[in-house]
């Protein structure tokens, strides 16, 4: 198969050449890769067009799977072997364009977060139900960094910790004390 004619059904930047039909442009290459509001969208370069008419476009508009392909198999890491690696050092091929800001905002997406993380919960320091859905805060032993984790997994995982956090913000109220207040 081949990528040459690959075409796409979106607003491209504005012509400097003619299209090959009115709203339809081809997609020469695929430049970048990001995710935005948890979408994955890649900078196109456009047949016929400038470095200056580039655009990120939503993966979903996307009708070019070869050139994705090709972009994909170009950013994959390579396998490299453990004498070759420098210890604890992270390695990542740059792209075009690719800053060590984003390459930093890559990784701390793809890092594993909560309970994925393998660490053993040491206590919950807060909570919140800010997104919809009863959150905690939890801290994890052996680190300073806190992760915010659902609930319901927390209950599963580590129910002690859970009825810990609660009983800690008990207030208890004794029919005695009532009286004597009145």
């Amino acid at each position: 198969m081949s990528a040459a004619g690959t075409s796409i059904e979106i607003d491209p930047p504005t012509p400097q050449a003619a299209p090959q039909e009115e709203g339809e442009f081809s997609v020469e290459k695929v430049l970048d890769k990001r995710i935005r509001f948890g979408k994955v969208e890649y900078l196109l370069k456009w047949k016929g067009y400038s470095d200056a008419d580039n655009t990120w476009e939503p993966e979903e508009n996307l009708d070019c799977p070869e050139l994705i392909q090709l972009f994909e198999d170009s950013i994959a890491p390579k396998p490299i072997k453990k004498e070759e690696q420098p210890p604890k050092m992270l390695s990542r091929k740059s792209t075009p364009g690719t800053t060590r800001k984003k390459m930093i905002e890559e990784i701390e997406i793809d890092k594993p977060r909560g309970f994925d993380r393998q660490l053993e919960p040491d206590k919950i320091i807060g909570a919140t139900d800010s997104s919809g859905e009863l959150m905690f805060l939890m801290k994890w032993k052996g680190t300073e960094e806190a992760d915010l984790v659902p609930s319901k997994q927390a209950n599963l995982l580590c129910p002690q910790i859970v009825i810990r956090f609660y009983e800690e913000r008990l207030t208890w109220h004794t029919s005695c004390h009532d009286e004597e207040e009145r």
